[in-house]
Order: structure tokens, then C-alpha cells, then sequence
């Protein structure tokens, strides 16, 4: 089957070591599905994968891809889940859950095999493109927001960074749930498409906003870091899911984190009950996933470049 995949590993040059081609189709395994993909989404796991993060040279060749929408072998219309083996279901009683690409094959080619505890139904309302964006990013964001922010109708929350597949998703949940966001980013169009998804102003990176918020979704890492912390009022949450730009900020802003009684709380994507409340609340909200591009499968090498290079708003859709 046709697959877009990881043949090596180049922390320096991660799109060297990505080929489109054939690779075997997957086996049978009792417990598990195989799912026909119909859309699968990118996410920057996919170009960690490629530098060698989390993807070790005993496990190449690895299909890529984490999120994926299609049809199970009973023809049911399902959403992969793909955190495999969260709380055992289709894996050892010893193995650890992973994430898809790190220990199983993804979700870039024609079909993908998960245990049948990770598919959940696509709603009837989402499309196979738009449902294949929320398994990673969204689900992430939906977790950072809802479960490790706290946040309620009416806070604040900054979401830094405007245009990334996690800053996109926070501005859309957050305002269709009633939070007043506001939004950065470097980028005048994304500003304003910032806006025009529901925040309520958007900055340049580091500017002063109108008031202190009650959360800051951060996802910038080293660029932001320190004005996040200035940004939040007393008590308030920073969650950190991702550092594209370091993970080592000049400035710790360690004296105002305890001063101010500042809460810092990591998030790593979401659990199956999380990714189906997300489901439920796109269906009945009317929200839908920021979509930058649909590409077919054979194009994916496109796809990879413009999520390396930044120029993008929203997610970025293969389609086998």
C-alpha cells in the first residue's frame, strides 16, 4: 500500500529521511481493527519523528501520522484515538501507552491497524477531513483549556502563537465555549484570522494586553515564555503542551511564579472520554477544525514543508 514514511532519522534535516512509497499493508492482530483511511492530519509529532525524537532506529521503517478518519472493517464511519494502550486495552499487560509512529505504524497510507478499543464514531456533522484534525491537536488543546486550565464561561485566556494546529483549536473552543481570548502572533494576516476566528483581539508577540488573564496556553515555548508569566493575574494557570521555538526561555521568571502564586502544568494530548467529549462539542457547537490545506497523499512531502516552515493557519489534510 502507498504510505508516506520515515526511512531515517536527521535531526538537522528532517524531510531528508521522509519517502512516499510502498510499504507492506497491515496485519491481522486479535483485538485490533484495521481502519481504510479517508483523511489523516499532520501534526509536528510527525517532524519530531523525522529529527529522531521518540522514534528510535530500531523501529525504521515507521509509517507516519497520528490522526487519521476512515471507515473500520465493519463499515462504520470512526475517528482514531491514537494514544495506544492508555489503560491496556489491545497492548500487554507491561507495555506503556505510546502515541502512534512511535511503537505502531500511523495513519499516512491507505489503511491503519489500532485495537478496536481506539476508534470512536465520526459524527455525522464532521466530514473525514475535518474529524482527522482532532485526535492530536484539538484533543490537546480541548485538555489544556478544559481539563489542566480549569477555565470557565468568562475567564480570559491568552493563546500564543495564532496559526499553529494547537493555538488555532484553543481560539476556537475557547471562544465557542464562552471565554474571552485574545491571541498573538508575529503575522498580521494571522492576527487578523485570529480574530475572525473568535478571539477578541490579537498582538504582536510580547505586547501589552488589555488586562491580566486567567490562563495562558502556551505552546511557543523559549519566544513567549516569560511574557505568558507577565501576562497572567494572581493564581492564574500558564499550560505548556510544546516549545517549537526551545525549551530553555532566557528568563525562568521564577520570582513572579512564586510571588504571584503562578500554577505551570504540563499537557501531553488527552484521553478516549476527552477526544469524545470533543467530538460531542464540535458536533452540537458547530465547530470545525481550521483546515490550511487538503492534499492528496502523493503531495504530502508539500505538506510536511509548510508546517516546517510556519507558513500555515490551521491543520494540514492528507487524503489517501
Amino acid at each position: 500500500m502507498f504510505a508516506a514514511y520515515a526511512a531515517r532519522t536527521d535531526f538537522d534535516d528532517p524531510l531528508a529521511g521522509l519517502v512516499l512509497g510502498e510499504r507492506p499493508a497491515p496485519g491481522v492482530r486479535p483485538g485490533w481493527t484495521t481502519v481504510t483511511v479517508r483523511a489523516a492530519s499532520l501534526n509536528h509529532h510527525d517532524l519530531w519523528s523525522l529529527r529522531g525524537v521518540g522514534l528510535p532506529e530500531e523501529k525504521l521503517p515507521m509509517i507516519l501520522g497520528c490522526d487519521a478518519a476512515g471507515i473500520d472493517e465493519d463499515g462504520n464511519e470512526v475517528v482514531v484515538h491514537s494514544v495506544i494502550g492508555q489503560t491496556g486495552h489491545g497492548v500487554g499487560p507491561r507495555e506503556t501507552g505510546s502515541i502512534l509512529t512511535e511503537h505502531y505504524q500511523g495513519t499516512f497510507a491507505e489503511r491503519v491497524t489500532v485495537p478496536v478499543w481506539n476508534v470512536l464514531p465520526k459524527p455525522a456533522g464532521l466530514t473525514f477531513e475535518e474529524a482527522a484534525c482532532l485526535p492530536t491537536a484539538w484533543l490537546t488543546a480541548y485538555r489544556m483549556l478544559f481539563t489542566n486550565a480549569g477555565v470557565r464561561p468568562g475567564d480570559s485566556v491568552l493563546v500564543q502563537g495564532a496559526g499553529g494546529g494547537v493555538a488555532t483549536a484553543a481560539i476556537a473552543l475557547g471562544s465557542a465555549a464562552g471565554l474571552r481570548v485574545y491571541a498573538t502572533s508575529r503575522d498580521a494576516a494571522k492576527r487578523a484570522r485570529a480574530v475572525e476566528l473568535g478571539a477578541l483581539e490579537a498582538f504582536e508577540p510580547g505586547a501589552r494586553l488589555p488586562h491580566r488573564v486567567d490562563a495562558v496556553i502556551e505552546t511557543v515555548g523559549a519566544a513567549t515564555w516569560s511574557h505568558s508569566i507577565k501576562c497572567l493575574r494572581r493564581g492564574g494557570t500558564l499550560v505548556i503542551s510544546g516549545a517549537t521555538s526551545g525549551d530553555r526561555p532566557a528568563h525562568a521568571e521564577l520570582t513572579r511564579i512564586f510571588f504571584l502564586e503562578l500554577r505551570v502544568v504540563g499537557s501531553t494530548m488527552g484521553t478516549k472520554d476527552e477526544l469524545e467529549d470533543l467530538l460531542a462539542f464540535c458536533a452540537t457547537a458547530g465547530v470545525r477544525p481550521v483546515i490550511d490545506a487538503v492534499l492528496p497523499l502523493d503531495r504530502a512531502r508539500e505538506g510536511f514543508e509548510r508546517m516546517a516552515s510556519g507558513d500555515l493557519f490551521g491543520k494540514v489534510v492528507l487524503t489517501p
